[in-house]
C-alpha cells in the first residue's frame, strides 16, 4: 500500500511541475507580446518628425514658358527631276540618305545621241569656216578675216552658214551638260526613286537641313508674349535630350478660325537626329523680372488653394501659407501671398520643398541641410 501511495504522490507531483512549466512559458510569451506592443507606440512617435529639404524665398528672374507643338521644315527643298525625262538613266551616283555638296553629280542619262549630235556639229562647223573663208576671199579679202568689214564679216558669216553652225555647236554642248544631274545646293538625298538603265521623270528631293524653319501655332492670348525675334527652345519627342535654340522670324498677321496665330521660328541643325517633317516641343521663353520663384515640388493643394510651407526657425514648424501661382514652366512656380486668404510671402521666408506631400499645419519637421 505505502507504494502505491508514493507512487500516486509522485505521479502528482510531477503533473504540478508540469503545468506550473507551461503556466510559466505562456506568462511569458504574454508579456513579451504587450512589452513589445508597448514599444512599436513609442517607435512611431519618434519616426513622426519628418526630415524636409528648404530653400530661401529670394527675388529673382522667372522664365515665363508658352509650351506648344511644331514641326521642323527644312530651309530649302527640291524635288528633282531626271536629267533626261523619259530617257535611259547612264548612271545613279547617290542614295537616299547620302549628304551631297552643291554641284555634285547625282546621275548621268545615256549619251549616246548627244554625243553623235555634238560630234556632227563640230563637223558642220569646220565646213562653215571654210565656206566663210572662201567668201571672203571672193569679196577680196584674206582668208583669216583680218582687216574685214564688221558688216561685211557679219554679212558673210549668215550667209556661208558659219553663224548658224556655231550656235548649233553650243546648243549640242548644252544638250550634252544637260545629261548631267546636277546638285543645286547642299543637302541630303530623300525619295530616291530612279534607277540606272531604267525610264523615268521623278528623280530625288534634296534637303537642306542646315537650318530649320519650326512651324507652330500660339492662342490669340498668348499673342502678347511674342514677337519677332523672341527667344525658343525646340526638342524632339522622340529625345527630349536634344535642346535647339532660335528666334521667332515671322507672325502670320491673321487669326485662324480656331483662335490661333501661325508662327515661324528658325534654329540651327546641331544634331544629325533631326529630319525634315519631324514632331517637336516648342518651348518660348519670356524673362519676368522681381519673381518669388519656388520649384513645383514645393507648391501642394489643399481645399482648393494652392499651399507651400514656410518653416519657423524658432519652433521647428512647417507653418501652412496659402499663396497665388502667377506663373509657371516646366520645373518652377512664380509665386505671391494669397489675395483670398489675405496671406504674405517675403524675402528670407524658408519654403520647404521636400516631404510636404502630407504635412498638416504646425507640423514638427526637421531640416535635413540647415544652409540658409
Amino acid at each position: 500500500m505505502n507504494k502505491k501511495y508514493i507512487k500516486i504522490a509522485i505521479s502528482t507531483i510531477a503533473g504540478v511541475l508540469l503545468f506550473g512549466g507551461v503556466a510559466y512559458v505562456v506568462y511569458e510569451l504574454t508579456h513579451k507580446t504587450e512589452k513589445e506592443e508597448n514599444a512599436i507606440p513609442t517607435a512611431a512617435m519618434e519616426q513622426t518628425i519628418v526630415e524636409v529639404d528648404t530653400i530661401v524665398l529670394r527675388k529673382q528672374t522667372f522664365q515665363k514658358q508658352i509650351l506648344c507643338n511644331g514641326k521642323l521644315v527644312a530651309i530649302q527643298r527640291a524635288k528633282l527631276m531626271c536629267p533626261k525625262a523619259g530617257e535611259l538613266l547612264k548612271s545613279v551616283n547617290v542614295k537616299n540618305g547620302q549628304r551631297v555638296s552643291a554641284g555634285t553629280v547625282l546621275a548621268v542619262a545615256d549619251t549616246r545621241d548627244t554625243n553623235t549630235a555634238l560630234e556632227k556639229a563640230k563637223h558642220d562647223l569646220e565646213k562653215a569656216k571654210v565656206e566663210l573663208q572662201d567668201k571672203l576671199i571672193g569679196l577680196g579679202y584674206d582668208a583669216d578675216a583680218k582687216n574685214v568689214p564688221a558688216d561685211v564679216l557679219k554679212k558673210a558669216e549668215m550667209t556661208s552658214g558659219f553663224y548658224s553652225a556655231k550656235y548649233a555647236l553650243k546648243a549640242a554642248e548644252t544638250a550634252l551638260s544637260d545629261c548631267r544631274l546636277i546638285a543645286p545646293f547642299s543637302g541630303k538625298i530623300a525619295d530616291l526613286i530612279a534607277r540606272p538603265h531604267q525610264r523615268g521623270d521623278k528623280f530625288c528631293t534634296l534637303i537642306d537641313d542646315s537650318f530649320f524653319d519650326v512651324e507652330f501655332k500660339i492662342l490669340e492670348s498668348e499673342l502678347a508674349s511674342v514677337m519677332t525675334g523672341t527667344a525658343i527652345k525646340v526638342s524632339p519627342f522622340i529625345d527630349e535630350s536634344i535642346v535647339l535654340s532660335g528666334t521667332v522670324t515671322e507672325i502670320n498677321p491673321t487669326i485662324d478660325e480656331k483662335g490661333l496665330v501661325a508662327i515661324k521660328a528658325r534654329v540651327k541643325n546641331t544634331s544629325n537626329r533631326l529630319l525634315d517633317g519631324m514632331n517637336v516641343k516648342v518651348i518660348i521663353e519670356n524673362s519676368v523680372h522681381d519673381m518669388f520663384v519656388v520649384p513645383k515640388e514645393a507648391v501642394v493643394e489643399r481645399d482648393g488653394y494652392h499651399v507651400i510651407f514656410v518653416y519657423d526657425k524658432d519652433t521647428h514648424h512647417a507653418v501652412w501659407t496659402y499663396v497665388d501661382v502667377l506663373y509657371s514652366n516646366l520645373s518652377s512656380f512664380a509665386i505671391i501671398g494669397c489675395e483670398k486668404k489675405q496671406t504674405t510671402v517675403k524675402v528670407g521666408d524658408v519654403v520647404i520643398t521636400s516631404g510636404n506631400l502630407n504635412l498638416a499645419d504646425d507640423t514638427e519637421v526637421k531640416i535635413s541641410s540647415e544652409d540658409y
